[in-house]
């Protein structure tokens, strides 16, 4: 059974520990890594390897230190080099090419980010169970089928973020970047609409925004849309 503990979920850098029961991975790595070690009891020998969705700060600033403790880092190309990661220990992947770790079956895919090669996983293990991991990311062109759990990005409100800079308390430029760049409410909804839930038994919501959003008020309506149990990360 797919367990998922995050340990961190903002801007201010994100990291997940998942794992099967066999094979225990690390989503992310925007943490520092003593925040890593602490957070899972300083059993990190146990990661069987960490996957990066891109090179930005809040998701990849301890990927160097998680390869020097032994830990293979699976991202892009793309995302590698803009990190300066090179050695063994830096695993390429490609979008659409299926690799596996243990006991999972990881499929990587393209999103939208405004950087260099930025994606998002499905993850499927030996019992059947499905894991979609999705962050930092405006679309999501593909549908998927038989998920077991959903990880996505939830980071604002188009309401909340509109209101905020009506009130002068966010600048009117972050929006342009945020339409471009981050996973509202609203189209996290209509991925959902989009998907298959018919064996969803979890939805987690990802990297909620600091000023743009409502943690109380996100859970409420996907869970009203959705009829799955709802859980956001903690920031």
């Amino acid at each position: 059974m797919i367990e998922i503990k995050p340990l961190g979920s903002s801007s201010a850098g994100n990291a997940y520990h998942i794992t099967d029961g066999c094979t225990a991975l690390l989503l992310e790595a925007g943490i520092r890594y003593k925040d890593i070690q602490r957070a899972l009891n300083f059993q990190t020998s146990g990661l069987a390897g960490c996957l990066l969705s891109h090179e930005h700060g809040d998701h990849g600033k301890a990927a160097a230190e998680v390869m020097k403790a032994g830990i293979d880092v699976y991202a892009s190309q793309g995302t590698l080099d803009a990190l300066g990661l090179p050695g063994h220990r830096a695993k390429p992947i490609r979008a659409k090419h299926q690799f596996r770790i243990g006991t999972w079956s990881i499929l990587p895919f393209d999103v939208q980010h405004d950087v260099a090669e930025p994606l998002g996983f499905l993850l499927a293990n030996q019992a059947g169970e499905k894991l979609m991991f999705a962050t930092d990311t405006y679309y999501i062109r593909y549908r998927f089928k038989g998920l077991t759990h959903i990880m996505v990005e939830c980071n604002y409100s188009l309401q909340l973020l509109n209101e905020n800079i009506a009130a002068g308390r966010v600048p009117a430029m972050m929006k342009k970047r945020l339409l471009r760049s981050h996973f509202s409410l609203e189209n996290v909804k209509d991925f959902l609409i989009a998907n298959d839930l018919s064996q969803v038994q979890e939805i987690w919501l990802l990297h909620l925004s600091d000023n743009n959003s409502d943690e109380a008020m996100f859970k409420r309506e996907i869970q009203e849309l959705t009829g799955k149990p709802v859980l956001v990360a903690e920031r």
